[in-house]
């Protein structure tokens, strides 16, 4: 029994791979989203719709960690899940017109179908949650019952129930999670690790999309190789170390500080960076699409500040990871450092620079701030890499 509980431990199960293949597809379509619609209120549609999306996905990431979901009851449940998130992708295109009020029923399903798979959860053996799950149904509930509503209504309206329905659920998550949850850490950092290759993969498709709508020239294939390296260098940055770190705190945290920590680092702040990287996919497939041109204000944007965001939130990770190590140790981590945040700086300083030079330079630029960074952590955090990565599990 021990060694079967260390190997779930370790290991994320297929059926939530299986889950996952229905937020690809739902992340996919909040790019479609805004690429049919790339304005400024574009934009900010499928920053919402992405965020609902984000805090379903996260709910039944925290369920998986809690129970075994290949068993009985709870895979039945996962099954219904996915066919109900299936639908709220389906309407994804359409949400902020015909199909709102489907899109709020699928979603408040999911979210319901959520918190009854929670219910079967408080008997495990890995929590106790009675207590925490009281806390989580009214925002679990309110949430996505304010973005039903707003399916019944238009304009200005519909967009500040989506925002104050956000708002709700995922203040109800900073009250319902703490006391009375537990978390296991290598599942936990391995599920959230999965779904920034999950969105690093969209970013790979809108690329290929974009390239194969467009004559292979010497111009796009330039482009379509850039593009990859800008993914490659995200998925540097992120797995390189700070996900090996972001595990090994939280294995060496306990009680009810681990679950805050898992919050925090994850459910929380993977949230803008993957943000971060739907907008960097948006604006990757708008500039194979013409080259030759400069980019668009909204382009620009999604471009490069998309990758500022995805930066920054290295940055806040960084910081809460510093804080409860110095809060636990007593210890001053020197790898908090600038070059991030130097990142960040540098992707918004390039979007006036974007306007006035074509986008094949706009994107070098970009991959040419992405490969400084690297290079920077090589070589003034050698020391600190190799003590990081020796621990790796």
């Amino acid at each position: 029994m021990a060694d079967r509980a260390n190997e779930r431990e370790q290991r994320v199960t297929p059926l939530e791979l299986f889950f996952d293949l229905v937020v690809v597809f739902a992340i996919t379509q909040v790019t479609e989203l805004m690429s049919s619609d790339l304005t400024w209120r574009g934009l900010g549609r499928g920053l919402l719709v992405f965020a609902a999306i984000w805090w379903s996905w996260t709910g039944y990431a925290w369920l998986t960690n809690a129970l075994e979901p290949e068993e009985g009851l709870v895979r039945a449940g996962m099954f219904a899940a996915m066919a109900a998130m299936f639908v709220v992708a389906l309407a994804v295109p359409r949400v902020f017109g015909p199909e709102g009020v489907l899109f709020g029923v699928a979603y408040l399903l999911v979210r319901l179908i959520n918190i009854g798979l929670f219910a079967v959860a408080r008997k495990s053996r890995r929590t106790e949650v009675r207590p925490a799950l009281g806390r989580l149904v009214p925002s679990t509930i309110v949430g996505p019952s304010l973005i039903l509503l707003a399916g019944f209504l238009d304009g200005g309206s519909r967009a500040a129930l989506w925002i104050l329905a956000l708002l709700v659920m995922y203040g109800g998550g900073l009250i319902g999670v703490g006391p009375g949850w537990r978390v296991s850490p290598a599942h936990f950092a391995e599920r959230y690790g999965l779904i920034v290759i999950v969105a690093l993969g969209e970013s790979v498709i809108s690329l290929g999309v974009g390239v194969a709508h467009v004559p292979h020239t010497r111009g796009s294939i330039t482009a379509a190789i850039l593009g990859i390296l800008v993914i490659a260098a995200l998925w540097w940055t992120y797995f390189d170390v700070i996900s090996v770190l972001a595990r090994r705190e939280l294995e060496g945290a306990t009680g009810d500080v681990q679950v805050w920590l898992a919050r925090d680092l994850y459910t929380y702040l993977h949230m803008p960076m993957i943000a971060g990287v739907v907008l960097f996919a948006l604006g990757l497939k708008a500039t194979i699409e013409h080259l030759d041109e400069p980019l668009t204000a909204v382009t620009a944007v999604a471009l490069f500040g998309g990758l500022s965001l995805h930066y920054l939130a290295h940055v806040a990770q960084r910081i809460r990871l510093v804080a409860f190590i110095r809060h636990t140790r007593d210890e001053a981590p020197g790898w908090i450092g600038p070059g991030r945040l130097a990142a960040s700086v540098a992707m918004l300083v390039l979007i006036p620079a974007a306007l006035e030079i074509p986008a094949l330079v706009s994107l070098a630029l970009a991959m040419a701030v992405c490969g400084a960074l690297i290079a920077w952590d090589l070589i003034h955090y050698r020391e600190d890499r190799v003590q990081v990565r020796r621990d790796r599990p």
